[in-house]
């Protein structure tokens, strides 16, 4: 019996330590404070802002993070063209003004792409089921949609 409840412990604990680190979105950030910041950033260094709006609670949205960061080739693109940042949207009803401010993505679904000019204004609006491919993504979609949006694709 003992042996049975270490076992379950440990495996407590490793799976509790697994779900912290797959949290990529900070629910304690002012999402507005935090798209002003990036597009600030994004003016200074000619790119454009990616708001991936989503959260915690959104498998899609953690398995589309760690999908764009482990594909060198995604991630290069994202780097030299983005400033990306991921938007926590809670779901208690109290984003009424940052749903406003971006298009009101949230029709789509989670994740959502919001791409930001140098300015804060909307550029696009992803809805991230078109790069879905069975129970993942589609690189190549994903790839094309980054290539697509940038400030150089876009003539900006």
């Amino acid at each position: 019996m003992k042996k049975t409840v270490v076992v379950f412990v440990l495996l407590m604990a490793v799976f509790g330590a697994a779900a912290q680190k797959t949290k990529v979105y900070d629910e304690n950030i002012d999402p507005m404070t935090q798209i002003d910041e990036a597009v600030a950033k994004a003016a200074a260094e000619n790119k454009y802002v990616i708001c991936q709006v989503g959260g915690n609670w959104c498998r899609w949205c953690l398995m589309f993070a760690d999908y764009i960061t482990a594909d060198d080739e995604i991630s290069g693109i994202i780097d030299d063209n983005y400033v990306y940042i991921h938007v926590n949207y809670p779901r208690d009803g109290s984003a009424e003004a940052l749903l406003r401010r971006l298009h009101n993505p949230g029709r789509f679904g989670y994740p959502v792409l919001v791409v930001l000019d140098g300015n804060g204004d909307v550029v696009h609006i992803q809805d991230s089921g078109y790069l879905e491919s069975g129970d993942g993504y589609d690189h190549d979609m994903v790839l094309r949609f980054f290539k697509n949006w940038t400030p150089s694709a876009t003539g900006r």
